[in-house]
């Protein structure tokens, strides 16, 4: 195991400072290192860190999540108002359907795999996205018109929208048929997880600020190891009570985050979203690279024209979506070009969940891994580079 976790960070990063230098996003190289080294080219990596990856696969999921909640401003996203609500599901919404319509014809598949790999795909991804609009904010690029705070909250609400639908839809593919109660579920799942999450925020504060009141000061990487620990209790409580009531842990998470970024001063709170950050780096090689060795690269090339095609046709309805939400808006058309790019990078919750389907013995499993590496592979460096090149001609800067 030992020798393995060594392969994964040193070939990983180095593949990914490779790419960092080509002006590529740092997970290709990642993605990359995982494929080669994985069961399917090289065959060089332990089974039993494969045995756990989709473990890792949420815990890289919880650090990021984190981050981006420590990373929101709340008195920003009320500025924003309705149009930040609506990109947190509309463009989501958009891509699925175009997969439910369009992949049963494209890729053979049926009509309930096709939605089980529209909730894969649909949702944006905040690894790439939320980085560079914390630069954007920093810069003062956009910030006029809380542009960045925009994306940010859509971006990171978005996954757990989808996440939500996706273990929705992926129960019914197991053969579990579809109750109206799978639908009420969804928003009862969100609001009992931001009120989890928020009573866990609050608890949390208090008990850092009392501690200090008694001069007990609590150090901030002690802070980041209660948190997550909370954290994945959190996601426990979603698991224990899924018999009685539906509760998003990884929404609690965003909004445990969000109160104590609310609750603790901004010192605190950007330590905090520092050493995350941190974490970030080791956790998001582990994830990368463990999606890449699930992958079986003849299969994924096998899916060839169509996945691509299918993958560009769910972009374009994705866009009308953003489109949609942004009506009676300030934005111009320049400003909604830029949020239409940003809101096409895919990898965090592809990688995390994309191989779930085929751990789930799904008959779609491969075929849905494989759009998703794709998927991964298309539209995180279009996105990256495409906000890149052009956030300096699309948004005003603030003086």
């Amino acid at each position: 195991m030992l020798t393995s976790l060594a392969l994964i960070f040193l070939v990983g990063l180095a593949m990914a400072a490779l790419c960092q230098i080509c002006r590529l996003p740092r997970i290709i190289g990642m993605l990359a290192t995982g494929i080669i080294l994985g069961p399917h080219v090289l065959n060089l990596l332990d089974s039993s860190i494969l045995s756990i990856s989709s473990e890792l696969r949420q815990m890289a999921l919880i650090i990021i999540l984190l981050k981006a909640g420590l990373s929101l401003n709340l008195s920003d996203l009320k500025k924003v108002g309705r149009p930040a609500v609506m990109m947190a599901c509309v463009p989501a919404c958009f891509e699925i359907l175009a997969f439910f319509l369009f992949a049963p014809w494209v890729l053979g598949i049926t009509r309930i795999e096709a939605a089980v790999m529209g909730a894969v795909l649909a949702a944006v991804s905040p690894a790439v996205v939320i980085p560079r609009m914390v630069q954007l904010m920093d810069t003062k690029y956009g910030t006029d018109k809380s542009i960045p705070q925009l994306i940010m909250a859509g971006a990171s609400c978005d996954d757990i929208f989808v996440i939500v639908l996706f273990s929705t839809f992926a129960g019914m593919a197991q053969g579990d048929s579809a109750q109206i109660m799978d639908f009420i579920n969804i928003p009862i799942s969100i609001v009992l997880g931001i009120v989890t999450g928020a009573v866990a925020g609050l608890l949390l504060s208090m008990f850092f600020e009392t501690a200090y009141a008694h001069k007990h000061c609590v150090r901030n990487s002690m802070k980041v190891i209660i948190v997550l620990g909370v954290s994945f209790m959190l996601m426990a409580i979603e698991t224990w009570a899924k018999k009685y009531v539906s509760i998003s842990g990884l929404l609690a998470v965003v909004s445990m985050a969000c109160v104590l970024k609310m609750k603790s001063t901004a010192f605190v709170s950007k330590r905090l979203s520092e050493k995350f950050g941190k974490l970030w780096l080791a956790a998001e090689v582990i994830l990368f690279v463990l999606v890449g060795a699930a992958v079986d690269i003849r299969y994924t090339m096998s899916a060839g024209a169509a996945a691509v095609a299918m993958i560009f046709i769910a972009l374009a309805f994705r866009a009308v979506g953003v489109c949609l939400c942004l009506v009676r808006t300030q934005l111009n058309a320049k400003e909604r070009l830029f949020c239409v790019i940003a809101y096409l990078p895919k990898a965090t919750v592809q990688a995390a969940i994309g191989s779930v389907p085929l751990a789930m013995g799904l008959a779609c499993g491969q075929i849905v891994l494989s759009v998703a590496v794709l998927a991964i592979l298309i539209t995180a460096p279009l996105g990256a580079i495409g906000m890149d090149l052009t956030y300096r001609k699309l948004l005003s800067k603030m003086f």
